[in-house]
């Protein structure tokens, strides 16, 4: 049988990519998206688009007949929610609606995106066998953590060959939408990282992540977990000390290091104009007590060994996103 690959999620940052690089690789690709408005965004990629939600089973069935690869990359991606029950069923309800489909319609081959949130950091630098993350103080973890071992259960229980990769801060082009973490590069450039919170970024180019997830399908191993990331951090100091240098005319200033007493009470202060507003405050008591300190540094010696991943550090990744989104964002 001839290749057939569907990405859920395409109109999102790390699903372009991916469908873009399935394309250029000569393969048959389907991609998906839940919205039908993100359409438009698709239509330059060339291929045939569906809607698809992942929620909805019957609209998986539909779209996965004939599928002989499936990539799952949709999900909720918010660090913070208003309707935090509501998002995590979505990614694990989702997950396992997925599954379900799949064994349905007869896919033997998932690739699933998961999260370097769903590793434990208590030993550094983390790796795949390191078990899960032990940390429940954030919806969006907790999600990564059980979807993660939702899906692995479920391809054992339908007898799916499934590889989990588990991304760090994805940046770059191209980009249709501003993601999250493309945003604070954005933040970044615009002058506004005005203090370092002592929370570092391990960046990492989304083309790489994409590159990480075709070779996951072509030599990863059944039921094995693969981190696509760098192996160190950087932190918000030395990320803008970087842009500063490549944009003089920005005039940017290094933030300067605030101490833990401070950023909470920062933290309440926010909390306080959440709740008037109803918008994400910048900072959280939850993500200090979470990331303060916390070196995200990474053993990528699995995904280098046995799928021949071997992405841009993570100063060369920041330097590009920087341009691209500098240079060629249009949606400012």
């Amino acid at each position: 049988m001839n290749t057939l690959s569907l990405v859920t999620g395409a109109n999102g940052h790390l699903g372009y990519n991916l469908c873009r690089l399935l394309i250029d690789k000569g393969e048959r690709v389907i991609a998906t998206c839940r919205n039908p408005k993100n359409i438009e965004i698709l239509e330059e990629l060339g291929c045939e688009i569906l809607i698809v939600d992942i929620i909805n089973q019957e609209s998986m069935l539909n779209a996965f007949k004939n599928i002989t690869h499936l990539y799952a990359v949709a999900a909720s991606f918010k660090m913070w929610s208003k309707n935090p029950e509501i998002d995590y069923n979505n990614n694990v309800e989702g997950t396992r609606m997925l599954f379900e489909a799949a064994n349905k319609s007869g896919i033997k081959n998932i690739v699933y995106v998961s999260s370097v949130a769903a590793l434990n950091f208590k030993k550094l630098p983390t790796k795949e066998s390191y078990d899960y993350n032990t940390d429940r103080r954030n919806w969006y973890y907790n999600s990564k953590n059980d979807s993660d071992k939702l899906a692995l259960q479920l391809s054992k229980k339908f007898n799916i060959r499934t590889i989990i990769v588990l991304p760090s801060t994805m940046i770059g082009s191209k980009a249709h939408k501003l993601s999250y973490s493309n945003n604070l590069v954005l933040q970044i450039l615009n002058g506004e990282m005005i203090a370092d919170t002592n929370i570092t970024l391990n960046w990492i180019d989304v083309k790489d992540v994409a590159q990480g997830m075709y070779l996951a399908m072509k030599k990863g191993r059944n039921g094995e977990r693969y981190i696509l990331a760098n192996e160190t951090h950087i932190s918000i100091q030395d990320s803008v000390k970087i842009a500063a240098k490549e944009f003089p005319d920005l005039k940017l200033k290094v933030p300067p290091k605030i101490r833990k007493p401070l950023l909470y009470i920062i933290a309440f202060l926010m909390k306080i104009k959440c709740k008037i507003t109803g918008k994400e405050p910048l900072l959280q008591k939850e993500y200090i007590d979470m990331f303060y300190g916390l070196k995200q540094d990474y053993d990528i010696s699995k995904a280098k060994n046995e799928l021949n991943f071997f992405p841009k550090n993570s100063k060369n990744a920041l330097i590009d996103a920087l341009y691209y989104l500098k240079n060629e964002w249009i949606y400012k």
